[in-house]
Protein backbone atom coordinates (compact mmCIF):
# COMPACT_ATOMS: atom_id res chain seq x y z
CA UNK A 1 0.00 0.00 0.00
CA UNK A 2 1.39 3.52 -0.94
CA UNK A 3 2.76 5.26 1.76
CA UNK A 4 0.55 3.18 4.31
CA UNK A 5 3.07 3.35 6.93
CA UNK A 6 3.44 7.28 6.81
CA UNK A 7 -0.90 7.18 6.34
CA UNK A 8 -0.94 4.79 9.72
CA UNK A 9 1.66 6.88 11.84
CA UNK A 10 0.06 10.25 10.72
CA UNK A 11 -3.60 8.57 11.65
CA UNK A 12 -2.74 6.90 15.12
CA UNK A 13 -0.67 10.55 16.22
CA UNK A 14 -4.09 12.47 15.15
CA UNK A 15 -6.63 9.78 16.92
CA UNK A 16 -4.39 7.46 19.89
CA UNK A 17 -1.87 9.58 21.07
CA UNK A 18 -4.18 11.83 22.69
CA UNK A 19 -5.25 11.93 26.57
CA UNK A 20 -7.98 9.66 27.67
CA UNK A 21 -10.58 12.67 27.13
CA UNK A 22 -10.81 12.15 23.70
CA UNK A 23 -14.23 11.71 22.05
CA UNK A 24 -14.02 10.54 18.52
CA UNK A 25 -12.72 7.48 17.08
CA UNK A 26 -10.09 4.86 19.01
CA UNK A 27 -8.73 6.02 21.57
CA UNK A 28 -5.94 5.71 24.63
CA UNK A 29 -3.14 7.68 25.79
CA UNK A 30 -0.37 5.83 24.36
CA UNK A 31 -1.10 3.98 21.22
CA UNK A 32 -2.58 0.21 21.85
CA UNK A 33 -1.82 -0.77 18.82
CA UNK A 34 2.63 -0.82 19.38
CA UNK A 35 3.96 -3.95 19.78
CA UNK A 36 1.68 -7.05 18.93
CA UNK A 37 0.20 -5.97 15.93
CA UNK A 38 1.68 -6.47 12.36
CA UNK A 39 0.68 -4.46 9.49
CA UNK A 40 2.91 -6.57 6.30
CA UNK A 41 2.18 -9.99 7.77
CA UNK A 42 3.65 -11.42 4.16
CA UNK A 43 7.08 -10.32 5.20
CA UNK A 44 6.96 -12.29 7.82
CA UNK A 45 9.13 -15.27 8.25
CA UNK A 46 7.52 -18.14 10.83
CA UNK A 47 9.90 -21.02 10.14
CA UNK A 48 8.86 -24.45 9.54
CA UNK A 49 6.36 -26.54 11.88
CA UNK A 50 7.86 -29.16 13.86
CA UNK A 51 4.32 -30.57 15.20
CA UNK A 52 0.66 -31.19 13.63
CA UNK A 53 -2.12 -30.50 15.36
CA UNK A 54 -5.00 -32.41 14.13
CA UNK A 55 -8.44 -34.40 14.56
CA UNK A 56 -9.89 -34.38 17.78
CA UNK A 57 -8.83 -32.69 20.88
CA UNK A 58 -10.74 -34.21 23.60
CA UNK A 59 -8.72 -34.18 26.99
CA UNK A 60 -6.89 -30.88 28.36
CA UNK A 61 -3.94 -29.76 25.96
CA UNK A 62 -1.22 -27.00 26.05
CA UNK A 63 0.46 -25.99 23.02
CA UNK A 64 4.09 -24.23 23.42
CA UNK A 65 5.53 -20.61 22.47
CA UNK A 66 8.83 -23.09 21.58
CA UNK A 67 7.69 -25.17 18.78
CA UNK A 68 5.61 -24.25 15.63
CA UNK A 69 2.32 -25.84 15.04
CA UNK A 70 0.84 -27.09 11.91
CA UNK A 71 -3.04 -26.88 12.02
CA UNK A 72 -4.19 -29.71 9.40
CA UNK A 73 -7.88 -30.19 8.17
CA UNK A 74 -10.73 -29.47 10.78
CA UNK A 75 -9.32 -29.70 14.68
CA UNK A 76 -12.08 -29.82 17.23
CA UNK A 77 -11.70 -29.15 21.10
CA UNK A 78 -14.48 -31.07 22.52
CA UNK A 79 -15.38 -33.01 25.23
CA UNK A 80 -15.81 -29.62 27.55
CA UNK A 81 -11.62 -29.94 26.65
CA UNK A 82 -9.60 -27.24 27.61
CA UNK A 83 -7.01 -25.75 24.83
CA UNK A 84 -4.13 -23.70 26.15
CA UNK A 85 -2.10 -21.58 23.82
CA UNK A 86 1.15 -19.96 25.40
CA UNK A 87 2.06 -16.29 24.63
CA UNK A 88 4.17 -16.21 21.09
CA UNK A 89 3.23 -19.69 20.21
CA UNK A 90 2.54 -19.55 15.94
CA UNK A 91 0.18 -21.49 14.49
CA UNK A 92 0.54 -22.19 10.51
CA UNK A 93 -2.55 -23.29 8.96
CA UNK A 94 -2.12 -26.00 6.27
CA UNK A 95 -3.62 -24.40 2.95
CA UNK A 96 -4.20 -27.68 1.24
CA UNK A 97 -6.08 -29.20 3.88
CA UNK A 98 -9.25 -25.83 4.48
CA UNK A 99 -7.82 -25.82 7.76
CA UNK A 100 -10.21 -24.80 10.85
CA UNK A 101 -9.80 -24.74 14.75
CA UNK A 102 -13.30 -25.03 16.16
CA UNK A 103 -13.84 -24.31 19.62
CA UNK A 104 -17.03 -26.74 20.31
CA UNK A 105 -19.82 -25.80 22.90
CA UNK A 106 -18.87 -27.08 26.45
CA UNK A 107 -14.73 -26.51 25.31
CA UNK A 108 -12.91 -24.16 26.22
CA UNK A 109 -9.71 -21.78 24.22
CA UNK A 110 -7.35 -20.19 26.60
CA UNK A 111 -5.26 -17.80 24.07
CA UNK A 112 -4.05 -15.28 26.51
CA UNK A 113 -1.34 -13.36 24.25
CA UNK A 114 0.90 -10.63 25.59
CA UNK A 115 1.25 -6.76 24.08
CA UNK A 116 5.31 -8.42 23.80
CA UNK A 117 4.15 -11.58 22.64
CA UNK A 118 0.83 -12.15 20.42
CA UNK A 119 -0.25 -15.97 18.92
CA UNK A 120 -0.59 -15.97 15.48
CA UNK A 121 -2.51 -18.07 13.25
CA UNK A 122 -1.02 -17.95 10.10
CA UNK A 123 -1.11 -19.46 6.17
CA UNK A 124 1.61 -22.12 5.86
CA UNK A 125 2.16 -20.67 2.15
CA UNK A 126 5.29 -18.74 1.75
CA UNK A 127 3.95 -16.74 -0.60
CA UNK A 128 0.70 -15.75 1.37
CA UNK A 129 -2.30 -14.64 0.44
CA UNK A 130 -6.41 -13.95 1.45
CA UNK A 131 -8.20 -17.04 1.60
CA UNK A 132 -5.55 -19.39 2.71
CA UNK A 133 -7.19 -21.58 5.16
CA UNK A 134 -10.35 -21.39 7.26
CA UNK A 135 -10.64 -19.56 10.13
CA UNK A 136 -11.31 -20.22 13.34
CA UNK A 137 -14.96 -20.86 15.56
CA UNK A 138 -16.17 -20.40 19.27
CA UNK A 139 -19.06 -21.92 19.29
CA UNK A 140 -20.75 -21.38 23.25
CA UNK A 141 -24.62 -22.24 24.37
CA UNK A 142 -25.83 -18.43 24.88
CA UNK A 143 -29.17 -17.53 23.02
CA UNK A 144 -29.74 -16.37 19.96
CA UNK A 145 -32.78 -15.61 17.71
CA UNK A 146 -32.80 -19.05 15.56
CA UNK A 147 -35.78 -21.68 16.02
CA UNK A 148 -35.56 -23.77 18.99
CA UNK A 149 -32.51 -21.77 20.62
CA UNK A 150 -29.81 -24.61 18.78
CA UNK A 151 -28.47 -24.61 15.41
CA UNK A 152 -25.50 -25.24 13.65
CA UNK A 153 -23.12 -23.51 11.47
CA UNK A 154 -22.23 -24.37 8.25
CA UNK A 155 -18.94 -24.85 5.90
CA UNK A 156 -19.45 -28.29 5.34
CA UNK A 157 -18.16 -29.21 9.12
CA UNK A 158 -19.27 -32.17 11.71
CA UNK A 159 -23.22 -31.70 12.49
CA UNK A 160 -22.82 -33.02 15.63
CA UNK A 161 -19.59 -30.87 16.53
CA UNK A 162 -20.76 -27.45 15.44
CA UNK A 163 -24.05 -26.60 16.72
CA UNK A 164 -24.11 -23.66 19.42
CA UNK A 165 -26.60 -21.61 21.28
CA UNK A 166 -28.63 -22.52 24.60
CA UNK A 167 -29.83 -20.32 27.34
CA UNK A 168 -26.98 -19.35 28.89
CA UNK A 169 -26.16 -15.69 28.60
CA UNK A 170 -23.11 -15.51 31.03
CA UNK A 171 -21.37 -18.54 29.52
CA UNK A 172 -17.39 -18.67 28.92
CA UNK A 173 -15.70 -20.04 26.61
CA UNK A 174 -12.23 -19.20 27.47
CA UNK A 175 -9.78 -15.87 26.51
CA UNK A 176 -8.28 -14.73 23.12
CA UNK A 177 -6.30 -11.86 23.72
CA UNK A 178 -3.45 -10.23 21.84
CA UNK A 179 -4.10 -12.23 18.76
CA UNK A 180 -3.17 -12.18 15.41
CA UNK A 181 -5.26 -14.04 12.43
CA UNK A 182 -3.57 -13.97 9.24
CA UNK A 183 -4.97 -14.72 5.64
CA UNK A 184 -7.75 -16.69 6.59
CA UNK A 185 -11.53 -16.93 5.06
CA UNK A 186 -11.10 -19.99 2.62
CA UNK A 187 -14.07 -20.54 0.22
CA UNK A 188 -16.43 -23.28 0.80
CA UNK A 189 -18.71 -25.16 -1.37
CA UNK A 190 -22.06 -23.65 -1.43
CA UNK A 191 -21.67 -21.92 1.46
CA UNK A 192 -19.62 -19.15 0.63
CA UNK A 193 -16.24 -17.69 2.63
CA UNK A 194 -15.33 -18.75 6.07
CA UNK A 195 -15.08 -16.06 8.62
CA UNK A 196 -11.40 -15.04 9.95
CA UNK A 197 -12.87 -15.35 13.91
CA UNK A 198 -16.71 -16.93 14.19
CA UNK A 199 -18.38 -16.45 17.26
CA UNK A 200 -21.28 -18.31 17.54
CA UNK A 201 -23.67 -18.30 20.96
CA UNK A 202 -21.18 -17.08 22.88
CA UNK A 203 -21.09 -15.97 26.86
CA UNK A 204 -20.41 -12.32 27.96
CA UNK A 205 -17.62 -14.32 30.46
CA UNK A 206 -15.66 -14.75 27.01
CA UNK A 207 -12.56 -12.33 26.92
CA UNK A 208 -12.12 -10.57 23.63
CA UNK A 209 -10.01 -8.19 22.79
CA UNK A 210 -6.47 -7.19 20.88
CA UNK A 211 -7.38 -8.97 18.33
CA UNK A 212 -6.13 -8.62 14.84
CA UNK A 213 -7.30 -9.95 11.52
CA UNK A 214 -5.37 -9.07 8.39
CA UNK A 215 -6.02 -10.72 4.41
CA UNK A 216 -9.58 -12.48 5.42
CA UNK A 217 -10.92 -13.74 2.15
CA UNK A 218 -14.68 -13.64 4.13
CA UNK A 219 -15.29 -11.55 6.90
CA UNK A 220 -12.93 -10.17 9.58
CA UNK A 221 -15.03 -10.97 12.87
CA UNK A 222 -18.64 -12.70 12.69
CA UNK A 223 -21.31 -12.74 15.46
CA UNK A 224 -24.30 -15.18 15.77
CA UNK A 225 -26.40 -14.16 18.75
CA UNK A 226 -24.37 -14.65 21.99
CA UNK A 227 -23.55 -11.75 24.28
CA UNK A 228 -20.40 -10.67 23.39
CA UNK A 229 -17.89 -7.82 24.55
CA UNK A 230 -15.61 -7.04 22.28
CA UNK A 231 -12.50 -4.12 22.85
CA UNK A 232 -9.68 -3.37 20.40
CA UNK A 233 -10.32 -5.10 17.53
CA UNK A 234 -8.29 -4.79 14.16
CA UNK A 235 -9.33 -5.43 10.81
CA UNK A 236 -7.38 -4.57 8.05
CA UNK A 237 -7.47 -4.97 4.37
CA UNK A 238 -10.60 -7.80 4.85
CA UNK A 239 -12.21 -8.45 1.58
CA UNK A 240 -15.56 -8.96 3.13
CA UNK A 241 -17.35 -7.47 6.18
CA UNK A 242 -15.46 -6.48 9.28
CA UNK A 243 -17.53 -6.50 11.95
CA UNK A 244 -20.84 -8.42 11.37
CA UNK A 245 -23.31 -9.15 13.82
CA UNK A 246 -26.64 -11.34 12.98
CA UNK A 247 -28.99 -13.62 14.48
CA UNK A 248 -30.59 -11.48 17.92
CA UNK A 249 -26.86 -10.83 19.25
CA UNK A 250 -26.39 -8.40 22.46
CA UNK A 251 -23.05 -7.07 21.70
CA UNK A 252 -20.98 -4.69 22.93
CA UNK A 253 -18.24 -3.10 20.91
CA UNK A 254 -15.53 -0.43 21.48
CA UNK A 255 -12.38 1.47 20.37
CA UNK A 256 -11.71 -0.65 17.60
CA UNK A 257 -10.23 -0.01 14.37
CA UNK A 258 -10.98 -1.00 10.40
CA UNK A 259 -8.60 0.39 7.96
CA UNK A 260 -10.18 -1.00 3.96
CA UNK A 261 -8.82 -0.54 0.20
CA UNK A 262 -10.87 -0.17 -2.35
CA UNK A 263 -9.54 -2.95 -4.19
CA UNK A 264 -9.67 -5.43 -2.04
CA UNK A 265 -13.74 -5.83 -1.84
CA UNK A 266 -16.08 -8.42 -2.48
CA UNK A 267 -17.98 -8.37 -4.85
CA UNK A 268 -21.09 -9.70 -2.54
CA UNK A 269 -21.03 -6.48 -0.49
CA UNK A 270 -17.94 -5.27 1.44
CA UNK A 271 -18.41 -2.83 4.80
CA UNK A 272 -17.00 -1.84 8.10
CA UNK A 273 -19.97 -2.56 10.17
CA UNK A 274 -23.14 -4.93 9.38
CA UNK A 275 -26.17 -5.43 11.93
CA UNK A 276 -29.00 -7.16 11.08
CA UNK A 277 -31.00 -10.21 12.98
CA UNK A 278 -31.43 -12.62 9.49
CA UNK A 279 -30.62 -13.76 6.61
CA UNK A 280 -34.05 -14.27 5.60
CA UNK A 281 -37.66 -13.88 8.23
CA UNK A 282 -38.07 -17.44 8.21
CA UNK A 283 -35.25 -18.38 10.20
CA UNK A 284 -35.77 -16.68 13.62
CA UNK A 285 -38.75 -16.67 15.95
CA UNK A 286 -39.41 -12.83 16.02
CA UNK A 287 -40.55 -13.37 19.76
CA UNK A 288 -36.99 -13.52 20.58
CA UNK A 289 -34.56 -10.44 20.81
CA UNK A 290 -33.74 -8.92 17.61
CA UNK A 291 -29.68 -7.99 17.32
CA UNK A 292 -28.76 -5.07 19.00
CA UNK A 293 -24.95 -3.89 18.68
CA UNK A 294 -23.82 -0.69 21.39
CA UNK A 295 -20.59 0.67 19.30
CA UNK A 296 -18.03 3.16 20.98
CA UNK A 297 -15.39 4.91 20.00
CA UNK A 298 -14.76 3.16 16.33
CA UNK A 299 -12.40 4.31 13.31
CA UNK A 300 -13.43 3.20 9.94
CA UNK A 301 -11.26 4.58 7.59
CA UNK A 302 -10.59 3.80 3.61
CA UNK A 303 -7.50 4.20 2.63
CA UNK A 304 -7.51 5.14 -1.18
CA UNK A 305 -5.15 7.64 -3.41
CA UNK A 306 -7.72 8.04 -5.80
CA UNK A 307 -10.64 8.57 -3.46
CA UNK A 308 -13.20 10.71 -5.53
CA UNK A 309 -12.06 8.44 -8.95
CA UNK A 310 -13.03 4.97 -6.56
CA UNK A 311 -16.21 6.49 -6.03
CA UNK A 312 -16.98 7.48 -9.51
CA UNK A 313 -16.15 3.69 -10.13
CA UNK A 314 -18.73 2.19 -7.71
CA UNK A 315 -15.50 0.61 -5.84
CA UNK A 316 -16.55 2.35 -2.41
CA UNK A 317 -19.42 1.52 -0.88
CA UNK A 318 -21.04 2.17 2.62
CA UNK A 319 -19.17 1.92 6.09
CA UNK A 320 -22.54 0.71 8.11
CA UNK A 321 -25.36 -1.18 7.40
CA UNK A 322 -28.19 -2.01 9.81
CA UNK A 323 -30.93 -3.63 8.20
CA UNK A 324 -34.29 -4.44 9.25
CA UNK A 325 -35.67 -5.41 12.98
CA UNK A 326 -32.13 -4.64 14.59
CA UNK A 327 -30.76 -1.77 16.29
CA UNK A 328 -27.66 0.11 16.46
CA UNK A 329 -26.22 2.71 18.93
CA UNK A 330 -23.14 4.59 17.58
CA UNK A 331 -21.16 6.71 19.43
CA UNK A 332 -18.33 8.91 19.16
CA UNK A 333 -17.27 6.92 16.06
CA UNK A 334 -15.15 8.25 13.32
CA UNK A 335 -15.72 7.25 9.58
CA UNK A 336 -14.04 8.74 6.61
CA UNK A 337 -13.70 7.37 2.77
CA UNK A 338 -16.91 5.92 2.46
CA UNK A 339 -19.76 7.35 0.38
CA UNK A 340 -22.51 6.84 1.96
CA UNK A 341 -21.22 6.55 5.83
CA UNK A 342 -24.36 4.78 7.12
CA UNK A 343 -27.06 3.31 4.62
CA UNK A 344 -30.24 2.22 6.55
CA UNK A 345 -33.23 -0.82 5.36
CA UNK A 346 -35.54 1.51 3.84
CA UNK A 347 -38.38 -0.04 6.46
CA UNK A 348 -35.91 0.98 9.81
CA UNK A 349 -37.04 3.65 12.51
CA UNK A 350 -34.82 6.14 13.45
CA UNK A 351 -34.36 7.60 16.66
Amino acid sequence: MKNFSQFLLLFLLGVCSVNAQQEKGIKGSTSWLNNWTEFKPNKKDYGEANQILAGNITENTRLYKKNVYLLQGNVYVSNKAVLTIEPGTVILADTGSSATLIITKGATIIADGLETDPIVFTSNKAMKKAGDWGGIILLGDAPTNKFGNVSSVNFELDNYLSTYGGDNSNSNSGIFRYVRIEFAGKKVKSFGNFNALLLAGVGNKTILDNIMVSYSLGNAFEIYGGEVNLNKLVSFKTNCIDYSFNYGTQSKIDNSLAIRNSYVSSSLGSKCLSVISYDTKSQVDFSKKHTSVIATNLTFVNDSDKLNQDIEKGLIKEAVFVGENASLDFRRGVISGFNPAVLLDDKIEIT
